[in-house]
């Protein structure tokens, strides 16, 4: 597979994930009535998963800096898999559960939707730069590799972490 194609790949996976979102959150899509009690639990793994990937991706550069090309390798796959599947948990919860919100008088609130914001922009931004990042890098085009991750790693170290603060400062005010 070349690059353009690759990039065409990329570029239609990420536009699919972002119609999705903003699908999902607009509550467009029908609902079940009875709402299964694990999805009420999904914020907390949401929130684990952002946390273990973050712990990832300082261990896998860790790897790369000790020129330790496999075990980097293997710990970014487990880090994509895992967000993959952060991804998965997102859209089923913001699908079913009635959205949250933070509340109005509170203090806080300025300081949680700063971090919510760039932590939405951040995400749907990384994700084609992940991708392609993931595709050179498995393609060891380790020039490319390098130029992407530049930009690519702080960012979604920034998203994973946000992840778990916006989730530690929305939690107090989850209703089942």
């Amino acid at each position: 597979m070349n690059d353009k194609l690759t990039f065409r790949i990329v570029l239609g996976i990420s536009i699919f994930v972002f119609i999705a979102v903003v699908i999902l959150n607009r509550k467009i899509l029908p609902v079940p009535e009875h709402i299964p009690d694990f999805v009420y639990q999904l914020p907390k793994l949401n929130a684990f998963i952002n946390g273990t990937c973050s712990i990832l991706l300082m261990i896998s550069l860790y790897f790369i800096k000790q020129k330790n090309i496999v075990m980097h390798k293997k710990i970014n796959i487990a880090a994509f898999i895992l967000s993959s599947l952060f991804l998965v948990s997102y859209i089923t919860y913001h699908w079913l559960a009635k959205e949250t919100a933070y509340p109005t008088g509170n203090p806080m609130r300025p300081v949680y939707l700063t971090i919510l914001i760039s932590h939405i922009i951040l995400a749907a931004l990384v994700l084609p730069m992940v991708l392609m990042s993931f595709y050179y890098g498995l393609q060891m085009d380790v020039v490319k590799h390098r130029k992407l991750v530049r930009f690519a790693y702080p960012i979604w170290l920034y998203v994973t972490i946000t992840g778990v603060v916006v989730y530690l400062m929305i939690s107090p005010f989850y209703q089942n």
